[in-house]
């Protein structure tokens, strides 16, 4: 195991189309794909704004746009507004169950689903079987698959890595037909008790931009913390 952070090896892609930003372009910095890899070091490299996606520990590396900001929840710090608790109640009836993969077709099916009605304009779509597999089932030791349960109907999975301080949300995908619920709010409630539980200090949410849409939501959890200039900070207004 690398006994320092100075001696990864680190790649840079070549400049590619930008997937929140139109008209940018953006480069990717990764960690060595061979680079053995430990819950220490992995959550090491999250304090530092790195996230995980399938096999590749990344962090965006543009040379003209600085715009991907790491964010993270304190959960300790944390309290929900009038909404959040209104969406915790109504979801009261719903139950959680830890599974080893997400390889089943129940599982498959409401990905795909929800890709199609939610992100037909993304990059995942359309949903394909090898690009789902590749990105959410490669599990590493650390991470833990957990199924949101209404009854017997399956209402939404969260993909989500314990580190040494905190939980990374690498993804949730939920029913679309259940608005009402609220089911992405609902599943970042649900893991903000979870790390609390654990005796985990925070939630890493991945990155937040201030001027894309898709990534508003995640100033609705206050405090929010936000990696600048190399470090955490809690903003006047995370906004």
């Amino acid at each position: 195991m690398t006994s320092s952070l100075r001696e990864l090896k680190v790649y840079t892609t070549y400049p590619h189309t930008c997937s929140y930003l139109k008209d940018q372009e953006a480069t990717t910095l990764f960690i060595d794909p061979r680079q053995e890899m430990d819950q220490l070091l992995y959550s090491r490299l999250s304090q530092m704004g790195f996230r995980r996606s399938g096999k590749h520990i990344y962090r965006p590396h543009c040379g003209s746009c600085n715009a991907c900001i790491p964010a993270r929840i304190p959960v300790n710090e944390f309290t929900p507004n009038r909404t959040q608790r209104r969406t915790w109640r109504r979801n009261g009836d719903v139950r959680v169950e830890t599974s080893s993969s997400i390889c089943d077709e129940a599982a498959y099916d409401l990905y795909y689903r929800y890709i199609e009605q939610r992100h037909a304009d993304g990059d995942m779509y359309p949903p394909d079987r090898e690009q789902y597999h590749s990105f959410l089932n490669d599990a590493w030791d650390c991470t833990r698959y957990y199924r949101f349960f209404a009854g017997d109907t399956l209402l939404g999975i969260a993909v989500v890595d314990v580190l040494t301080d905190g939980l990374s949300a690498i993804y949730t995908f939920f029913e679309p037909e259940e608005d009402k619920r609220s089911l992405g709010s609902f599943a970042i409630l649900w893991q903000i008790e979870l790390a609390r539980k654990l005796e985990l200090e925070f939630l890493y949410l991945g990155y937040w931009i201030r001027s894309c849409n898709k990534m508003a939501y995640k100033t609705d959890y206050r405090p929010l913390e936000l990696y600048l200039d190399s470090e955490w900070q809690l903003p006047d207004k995370n906004d």
